[in-house]
């Protein structure tokens, strides 16, 4: 069935046919694509959500469908996704996130993308994660930095070509001692 991490306020489950709708809402609204190279169909939706739930029932973690605990509405994804051999600084082990519209701006994506790299860092033992966007995306950089992440370096995403305009990203990365230092440092202030 594979794992399940919780919040204070979320649930980051294994995905399920009622999750497919809300996805393809989610990947075909162009705000929320706006930095990728385009929106999806149905099908391609569809398939991705499929995908997601294969890597969590073969490795039992994955990219998980998040859902609020109160209510159960599904706000899209977050979670830890291998790349073995896609990119110059493979391999390793990606933190994504793709959130409603609608939730945008009140710390759910934080929240569950702190939730992963904890799971990342105790269960998974892993040295590091990365993550990694267009150079346009200054949201989901602010989230990178805000969960302690440093930026590395800059890089062309082998999977767009020069005539893109989000071919250049950005790639950051955190350790588990900068994580703690993130979570420590984040402590002390909200007392």
């Amino acid at each position: 069935m594979g794992i399940q991490l919780e919040t204070s306020l979320l649930i980051l489950r294994p995905w399920k046919e009622s999750d497919l709708k809300p996805f393809y809402a989610l990947n075909s609204n162009p705000e929320v694509m706006r930095y990728f190279p385009g929106c999806l169909i149905q099908e391609q939706s569809d398939a991705l959500a499929h995908k997601f739930q294969r890597m969590i029932e073969t490795q039992g973690w994955g990219l998980w469908a998040v859902e609020l605990k109160q209510g159960g509405d599904f706000i899209g994804f977050t979670g830890l996704n291998a790349q073995p051999s896609q990119f110059s600084f493979s391999p390793c082990t990606e933190i994504a996130w793709r959130i409603q519209q609608k939730y945008w701006g009140q710390g759910l994506a934080t929240e569950a993308a702190t939730a992963c790299l904890d799971f990342a860092f105790d269960s998974l033992k892993l040295n590091q994660v990365v993550a990694f966007t267009a150079i346009q995306n200054t949201k989901s950089q602010a989230l990178m930095q805000c969960l302690g992440m440093q930026f590395k370096d800059y890089f062309n995403h082998p999977a767009l070509d020069h005539t893109s305009p989000l071919q250049r990203h950005v790639l950051y990365q955190i350790n588990n001692a900068q994580f703690r230092h993130a979570q420590f440092s984040q402590t002390k202030t909200t007392r």
